[in-house]
């Protein structure tokens, strides 16, 4: 296991970095803050999360090589999907950081508009002017992303999905792999609900981990991109210090058999 993946675009991704969903304005910025101090170097956003701004006030606080971090953000398209829309969202998000973006995806696929080609390709436009460094997807399935590459030739970088041992998305990390995707896992404990699992509890004690340490462990190892979240500055620290133990190939065997295909979010096909 390394501590940052290969992308398709010669650049590089931290595999472990922190997200920002319902992380609320008032603590987003001291969040920001406080994950980049404990080592984080990947930092997860979004136009919908609605904390941009306090990210960008956060980014203006912290004392690091701006080099060293990889933002990123998701255009959301609920009201329109077009060229223009896809642009003036990208302006805000922008705008609202106060610095650039090193990646940005599509968050859903929205399959009933079937818009979501045309505004990959306006994601394209970006990269390819210079405005941002990566392009990916979030929240898309094998199909939705063999239809982009299929009809602009252009793969994303990385999906972002749903993912943890209740819902190990087996098939589609296959389909990544034989793509050179990198695939980024959300909800990567489940919303909390992994913790309490038995096996999980017991694989942690093993190793004299957490919950969280074991299961974040196992994404990696996996060869996941990984993107806890927390508010609390010591489970964020906690979160990230993951790299002084290593699952067992028995360990590995026994969380893939923890696979229920249990959904705790949104799937691609509810979000329109």
């Amino acid at each position: 296991m390394i501590d940052d993946l290969q992308l398709l675009d010669g650049f590089r991704l931290p595999a472990l970095g922190f997200g920002l969903y319902k992380v609320p304005l008032e603590q987003t910025e001291e969040v920001v803050v406080a994950g980049v101090a404990a080592g984080y170097r990947l930092v997860d956003g979004a136009e919908f999360y609605a904390n941009e701004s306090q990210v960008g006030r956060a980014l203006h606080r912290i004392d690091i090589d701006r080099s060293l971090l990889t933002i990123t953000s998701k255009f959301w398209g609920e009201e329109s999907q077009d060229r223009d829309a896809v642009l003036a969202s990208f302006d805000a998000t922008e705008k609202a950081l106060g610095t650039a973006v090193d990646i940005y995806m599509i968050h859903w696929p929205r399959p009933n508009r079937n818009q979501y080609v045309d505004v990959w390709r306006t994601l394209i436009e970006l990269r390819d002017a210079g405005r941002v460094r990566s392009i990916g997807v979030s929240n898309f399935t094998k199909e939705h992303v063999g239809r982009l590459i299929d009809e602009t030739g252009e793969a994303p970088v990385l999906n972002q999905v749903e993912l943890h041992p209740y819902l190990q998305q087996r098939e589609l990390r296959e389909f990544h792999a034989q793509h050179g995707i990198i695939t980024q896992a959300w909800s990567p404990l489940g919303r909390g609900n992994v913790l309490e699992d038995p096996l999980v509890q017991e694989i942690a004690a093993a190793h004299d981990v957490t919950p969280a340490q074991a299961i974040i462990r196992w994404h990696l190892q996996l060869g996941n991109s990984v993107i806890p979240k927390s508010v609390n500055p010591e489970r964020l620290a906690s979160n990230r210090d993951v790299f002084g133990f290593e699952l067992t190939d028995e360990d590995m065997a026994r969380f893939e058999a923890l696979e229920q295909g249990k959904h705790y979010g949104t799937t691609p096909d509810e979000r329109q």
